[in-house]
């Protein structure tokens, strides 16, 4: 495939861009654009033509196969390019398209995603016949409810970064008042290696993890059940192609490498992680489970929600060189978290919002966490997966997770049901969701789910 730079400010027909995309590309993000499949067309759907995310699934009776959503149906691409619908596509586009995830995809690059988005986005069109008026047209549309939605890629390597200032600071006055973000923080973007063999998709239980912990006295530790179990609101992006052992990527590049955003779930074992971070960090209470939502919603779509990061304070320190990009960009997404317990799903009871913040209020970009990973020449490989950190926002009901929403357990927030968390108790199901824009301009990322289930 030819290369193709990801440049924000040329692309972007949103805020600040200036709409020079290909007009069939550009055509696709057209909000008054409508499907043949109804469900797509409703002002509070996730999944719109405008849309067009990828994720992959199987039912009992289909193996597992690439899909992109589109209402509240999943166009199953093995399908369509068996019958023929997307010859106009490059073999190699079509075979990637074929595949059981969304590796072999992923490898190929920007012009082949793009190309494949044009062909789905005009296949699905309400004006275009060649699927519309099939008498076979459902075996093609599986309703997402009847199938099983999987990891969207064989991810090998997962990343996760701290790149909000809100979280870090909030989480640093819990244990250093007076000085609350560490000397290197306004310098680059922190991250550890997390543990890629316990991803797990969306809807997957998660059992509560035993884990060494100290009691408020201090040593020694004890082991059995975790108490402080927590979730962390991130967003994830999907790696596409990678770079060369040795080969940084430059910041101004870096989203080229970048396929598309999904939600994740950073389970956080809160009384394992107080006893174990000094010196390296995160260890067991975060390698038990990530869960991730099983939609990616392509760098394309997000296009028109793309916007200036929030500005650097009087007295930050400058970015170094291989940390600056004039043309850098935030997303204007919105993230919310809801609790249900299990005596609120019992009764029908709506899961209650603890939390809604925004992705624009990241200090550090997508962009500057992919330059700064690779930086020592560190390679990248198609399907691995990065994340943002903890998501939070200036307010309180901006923070991402219940160590900073209930301030260490000292403000609990109140359910539907009369209850109060501090913390996760069994049975609690966590519901994240992530959204751009209102109206007829809103796309989705759907849900990010998990119930927790008792230690055994």
């Amino acid at each position: 495939m030819p290369e193709s730079s990801f440049d924000a400010a040329t692309w972007s027909p949103g805020p600040g861009g200036s709409g020079t995309w290909p007009e069939a590309l550009a055509g696709t993000l057209d909000p008054s654009r409508r499907s043949f499949v109804e469900s797509a067309n409703a002002p509070d759907a996730d999944f719109p033509i405008r849309n067009l995310p990828f994720g992959a699934f199987s039912t009992d009776t289909l193996e597992p196969r690439l899909g992109v959503a589109i209402g509240d149906r999943a166009l199953d691409l093995r399908n369509v390019v068996e019958a023929g619908l997307l010859e106009g596509l490059d073999g190699r586009i079509r075979c990637a398209l074929s595949a059981a995830s969304l590796d072999d995809l992923l490898a190929l690059g920007r012009p082949a995603w793009l190309a494949a988005r044009v062909a789905i986005s005009r296949l699905l069109d309400a004006d275009h016949a060649a699927l519309r008026d099939r008498a076979d047209r459902e075996t093609f549309l599986p309703a997402i409810e009847d199938i099983r939605l999987g990891l969207p890629a064989r991810t090998r390597d997962y990343t996760d970064f701290y790149a909000s200032e809100h979280h870090a600071t909030n989480v640093g006055r819990m244990f250093r008042p007076d000085n609350p973000l560490m000397p290197n923080w306004k310098h680059l973007p922190v991250g550890y290696h997390g543990r890629a063999s316990s991803l797990v998709p969306s809807g997957t239980p998660i059992r509560r993890p035993h884990g060494q912990t100290v009691g408020p006295d201090g040593p020694p530790p004890a082991y059995g059940p975790v108490r402080l179990l927590d979730y962390e609101i991130e967003v994830g992006f999907l790696i596409g192609p990678g770079n060369r052992l040795g080969d940084p990527i430059p910041a101004s590049r870096a989203l080229d490498h970048v396929f598309g955003l999904a939600i994740v779930n950073d389970w956080s074992a809160r009384d394992v992680q107080k006893w174990e971070y000094q010196p390296l960090g995160p260890f067991n209470a975060k390698n038990f489970a990530t869960s991730i939502s099983p939609w990616v919603v392509t760098l394309e779509a997000l296009a028109p929600f793309m916007v200036d990061g929030p500005p650097r304070a009087a007295g930050d320190p400058e970015n170094l060189p291989y940390l600056r990009h004039d043309r850098d960009i935030a997303i204007d997404l919105e993230l919310e978290v809801a609790i249900a317990s299990k005596t609120m799903r019992d009764a029908g009871t709506p899961a209650t919002r603890v939390s809604l913040g925004n992705y624009r209020e990241m200090y550090w970009s997508i962009a500057q966490m992919v330059a700064h990973h690779t930086s020592t020449g560190c390679n990248l490989q198609p399907g691995d997966l990065m994340a943002s950190g903890t998501v939070s926002g200036p307010e309180e009901s901006n923070r991402g997770c219940l160590l900073e929403r209930t301030w260490r357990g000292e403000n609990p927030v109140e359910l539907a049901d009369g209850t109060s968390r501090r913390f996760l108790q069994d049975g609690d199901e966590v519901v994240m969701r992530g959204w751009c824009g209102r109206g007829e301009r809103r796309i989705g990322f759907g849900a990010c789910t998990g119930i927790v289930d008792p230690a055994t």
